[in-house]
């Protein structure tokens, strides 16, 4: 009697081992004909959201994947160049390539330094990923405690930045471009405010910075500031990939998808959290939204080899949190649609919310690993009416 022949998996590629792209992939382990194989470029997944702790040295944001990821899932730790859709290849920077019958595109935000403002990009340190981070801790060490640092960027990062640093000591600057905490309601903006001021954050709102000095930085007003450290925590954008791929962005770089997460120009392809621009209407760049859209995006690889209907996107938000040290958190209710209510949620009890939040972010990934299928998310749609007008998100 011949042994049967084992059918071929269905290979999927998924590019970023972020909280989309992790979650994503534990959630194909649905189907056991399923070969999932996750490129990242580095060997440890990074908490993103606790990025300021990790520059502080209040806490730590590298984990393990042997922890995160599901039993026959493969990491290969390299950088993807290039997706050619047509030989269904992914080519990467090792001079590699790997094969594949679906690619789920979780490439994740990064940080956005512009090169419009003189000096910036070379003596203003990002905080948005780990390796800007990491030489931003290692500056802040060289430094004494009372040296002059100016974080720019009035929106969640920055003001988590500011707050972290602010607690250890140090003497920070906020310059924000617009005000303070704008995705916030007003009760929740003066929490933030009162708690700044508190601890010595010297506030500046509408302070726009035309220039970024070794030892200053310098705004449209003619101001000049002393600043022996300039942190940017001023908006995100996303890898180019997509666009080196040949495939329809929107004008950030997010790949254009329909309501399913599925590529508009090749339906082996779908997108998942900060890198995805489903109709042109993007969500909020957010670990909060990255977890369930990465379910989405791998169900509907899932139905595609399935031969059923994709579903179209189910996600709401409830708000955002925004940490103030480690003992203190504002916690911004919002409705289904994005838009913050003047209500909120603070002091220790903010704290207590806001690191469940960020400890549900990857128990949620380890939890999808042991049980596939078990990702659940709040249901609506909290996207505009309207193509989102700037990039400039910031991260719950």
């Amino acid at each position: 009697m011949s042994t049967p022949v084992q059918a071929t998996p269905n290979q999927v590629v998924v590019i970023g081992g972020g909280y989309a792209g992790a979650l994503a992939a534990n959630h194909l382990r649905m189907r056991a004909d399923v070969g999932i194989t996750v490129v990242n470029p580095r060997p440890e997944f990074v908490e993103r959201v606790r990025l300021h702790q990790f520059v502080a040295g209040t806490g730590e944001a590298a984990v393990d994947y042997g922890t995160l990821l599901g039993e026959g899932v493969r990491l290969v730790v390299d950088s993807a160049t290039r997706i050619d859709a047509a030989a269904r290849t992914v080519r990467l920077a090792s001079g590699s390539a790997l094969d594949y019958d679906y690619v789920i595109y979780a490439v994740g935000s990064t940080g956005a330094i512009p090169s419009s403002v003189p000096g910036a990009a070379e003596f203003a340190f990002g905080i948005a990923e780990f390796e800007s981070a990491q030489r931003l801790r290692a500056r802040l060490e060289e430094l004494p405690p009372d040296a002059p640092v100016t974080v720019v960027g009035g929106g969640l990062t920055g003001i988590e930045t500011a707050a972290e640093l602010a607690e250890r000591g140090r003497t920070v600057t906020l310059a924000c471009g617009r005000t303070l905490a704008p995705s916030f309601g007003a009760s929740g903006r003066r929490a933030v405010a009162r708690w700044l001021s508190r601890h010595g954050v010297a506030v500046i709102e509408g302070a726009v910075v035309s220039e970024v000095r070794p030892d200053a930085v310098a705004f449209a007003d003619g101001a000049v500031r002393t600043s022996a450290l300039t942190i940017w925590a001023g908006g995100f954008g996303v890898p180019r990939l997509a666009v080196a791929s040949g495939l329809r962005t929107d004008e950030l770089g997010r790949l254009l998808t329909d309501e399913t997460l599925t590529s508009v120009d090749d339906d082996r392809i779908v997108a998942a959290g900060d890198a995805a621009a489903p109709s042109g209407r993007p969500l909020r760049m957010s670990c909060y939204a990255a977890g369930p859209l990465g379910a989405q995006a791998a169900n509907t690889v899932l139905s595609r080899i399935a031969g059923t209907e994709p579903a179209t996107i189910t996600l709401g938000f409830s708000g955002a949190c925004v940490s103030l040290g480690r003992r203190t958190a504002v916690r911004q209710l919002a409705r289904k649609d994005d838009t913050a209510v003047n209500a909120y949620v603070g002091g220790r009890m903010g704290a207590a919310i806001k690191e469940f939040t960020c400890k549900f972010a990857v128990s949620r990934i380890r939890r999808e690993a042991r049980k596939p299928g078990s990702a659940i998310w709040v249901k609506g749609d909290p996207r505009p009416k309207q193509p989102a007008p700037s990039a400039k998100a910031d991260r719950a």
